[in-house]
């Protein structure tokens, strides 16, 4: 017999007399061996996991979090060195043979990992692979109900027609639904511990929710335990019951999630704390975000503050007076019928203008069209019907020759940046790539230009000598940001900018790039699934769903007076980081599914 998420009762019932420390670890640290000496990724960890409990690892990219949690499953690479103690379920796992660590993965430990174009084989469909899963930890199982069991995954997770969606490839997926995807297939053997790496990275708020509530009642009804390595705080605030806070490979703070939210200890979690967007905050004086201060600006200036006034003076400025950079006319973009899978039209009836120096918010669920848009915005996508003008070409009918001209005068920051940046080559090569190929610099000057934009971005000039599979996460997205600036363009499509980076990082991001638009007035096209991010830094937003604009208006308007039902569902999933008001706003909103019905 099994419940309403598939869980059965006997799992639930074995899970239930497990001891009550499920994880231990105790000085656990893990090294780098590079030319010739080892560089430290954690040093001295130690902590506790214990059953139906939600540990969240939090910190700066490139801290230590996820290499840390990989070296509780064996998953790193040959040239790390691990020391310390790691049991599960009392069991020693450090020294343990690779066929028995095979046996535990997946079955006892699974994790869900940060990038699933990566994680995800390329070259079979995702039914295949979460079939793949089932089988190889019960051989005994039917092809059949392997694959009935794999459609109920996808249906758990809110996969768009998930039998549909079990045939298709990684690639054939949005962001989203390839994140889900993965979550899908990691929790396919019901694991006791969940390590999930950046889980709702990719996920609109929407689905983000109902992920959240997934993993919720997973840990509760199994009593497993889940760590959890995000930046997004208002996720630990819904999520968590303890906070590790990480930086430098060095855990700094830890403790309940009341405790790291209303009283933190240490400078480092402060600032942390103090640079999270926060939905809702339509005043300049965000007293928590006094002690994050601008470099250059007066002090005493918040980053959150700044930049949310600016772009109120920036939309007080009459830039509909000039001509729009890029602008939609009842476009419809369709995708033709490749093998099994149907043409249909991912975008219609698309009306919409972005003018110099105005950032657009573009929202929406995964699969909305977001992307599509975006793509299609610089000529990646042709367009069924309609007129898109973009940097005053008309592209609607245009030649491969004509839109190698308008690709020097735009740029557009990936969503998922390993398969975005080639893997052979060092980051400061792929950053000056567009400037070497547009004949705009050579040489020493070449090399001035990309220690500058690495340096605008947050990154060391030493990293340009780096491949991108020696970067964490949120560096690769910032070196896809850095090679988008490299030549100024007039419009900027930023698809999911900034979903990889962690907080503090992405306030000075979001400044950076106001700060650049405004010497550089170009517009911009921000396609996000965080609305808190949208709420500090557009001056109008644009809501998709079902490939259709429901709603566009200025950034109070939408965020704060919205009328279609679609937005209003979409704003009350946003989490906020507080424990208190998002346990209140979670209640609100499964009131508000209630009255208006489930969303999609």
């Amino acid at each position: 017999m099994t419940d309403s998420t598939g869980i059965s009762a006997e799992i639930a019932a074995s899970h239930k007399a497990l001891p009550e420390t499920i994880l231990e670890v105790q000085n656990l640290g893990v090294e780098f061996w590079v030319e010739g000496e080892f560089y430290p990724a954690a040093i001295d960890m130690n902590y506790v996991v214990r059953r139906g409990e939600v540990l969240a690892i939090v910190g700066e990219s490139g801290s230590g979090k996820s290499t840390s949690s990989m070296a509780l499953l064996g998953l790193l690479p040959e040239n790390a060195r691990v020391t310390g103690s790691i049991k599960l379920l009392g069991r020693e796992l450090r020294g343990i043979d690779d066929t028995t660590l095979r046996a535990l993965r997946g079955n006892e430990i699974a994790p869900i990992f940060q990038e699933p174009m990566t994680a995800l084989n390329p070259v079979y469909t995702i039914g295949f692979q979460i079939v793949e899963a089932l089988r190889s930890h019960d051989r005994a199982m039917a092809p059949t109900v392997a694959k009935e069991r794999a459609v109920e995954l996808l249906r758990l997770v809110e996969m768009p027609n998930p039998e549909q969606s079990f045939n298709k490839y990684p690639h054939q997926l949005s962001g989203g639904q390839r994140q889900r995807a993965m979550i899908a297939q990691s929790i396919s053997c019901d694991p006791l511990l969940l390590i999930a790496d950046e889980p709702t990275t990719a996920l609109d708020v929407t689905v983000q929710a109902e992920v959240l509530d997934l993993m919720r009642n997973l840990h509760k009804r199994l009593d497993s335990a889940i760590i959890l390595i995000t930046h997004d705080m208002g996720v630990v605030a819904d999520l968590a019951d303890r906070v590790m806070v990480m930086k430098s490979g060095v855990v700094v703070e830890s403790g309940t999630v009341e405790e790291i939210f209303h009283a933190p200890q240490h400078p480092y979690t402060q600032q942390l704390l103090a640079a999270v967007p926060h939905l809702g905050l339509g005043v300049l004086e965000e007293p928590d975000a006094a002690e994050v201060m601008l470099e250059g600006e007066g002090a005493g200036v918040p980053v959150i503050a700044a930049i949310r006034e600016r772009a109120s003076e920036a939309a007080e400025e009459t830039i509909e007076t000039r001509a729009p950079v890029l602008s939609f006319e009842d476009v419809a973009i369709e995708y033709p019928k490749r093998g099994r899978i149907p043409a249909f039209r991912a975008a219609e009836h698309i009306d919409l203008q972005i003018f110099p120096g105005e950032i657009v918010g573009l929202v929406g669920e995964s699969g909305s069209g977001k992307t599509t848009l975006g793509r299609a915005a610089i000529g990646l996508i042709p367009i069924a019907e309609g007129k898109l003008t973009a940097v005053g070409t008309d592209i609607s009918h245009a030649s491969q020759k004509d839109l190698f001209a308008i690709r020097r005068r735009t740029g557009i920051v990936f969503q998922d940046p390993a398969s975005s940046l080639n893997p052979r080559m060092p980051i400061g090569q792929s950053i000056g790539e567009p400037i070497l190929l547009s004949g705009e610099a050579k040489g020493k000057d070449l090399d001035k230009r990309v220690q500058t934009l690495l340096s605008q971005v947050e990154l060391p000039t030493s990293y340009r000598n780096r491949f991108p599979h020696e970067l964490s996460g949120g560096q690769r997205q910032r070196v896809g940001i850095a090679r988008a600036l490299a030549l100024a363009p007039e419009l900027l499509v930023a698809d999911e900018p900034t979903s990889a980076l962690d907080v503090s990082v992405q306030a000075r991001f979001l400044d950076l790039l106001q700060e650049l638009q405004q010497q550089l007035q170009f517009a911009c096209l921000f396609i996000s699934h965080d609305l808190a991010v949208v709420d500090i830094l557009a001056h109008r937003i644009a809501v998709m769903h079902h490939g259709k604009l429901v709603e566009i208006g200025t950034r109070d308007q939408i965020l704060r007076g919205a009328t279609d039902p679609y937005t209003q569902r979409l704003i009350a999933a946003v989490p906020v980081p507080n424990p208190e008001e998002q346990r209140i706003r979670r209640e609100a909103r499964a009131l508000l599914l209630d009255r208006t019905g489930t969303e999609g």
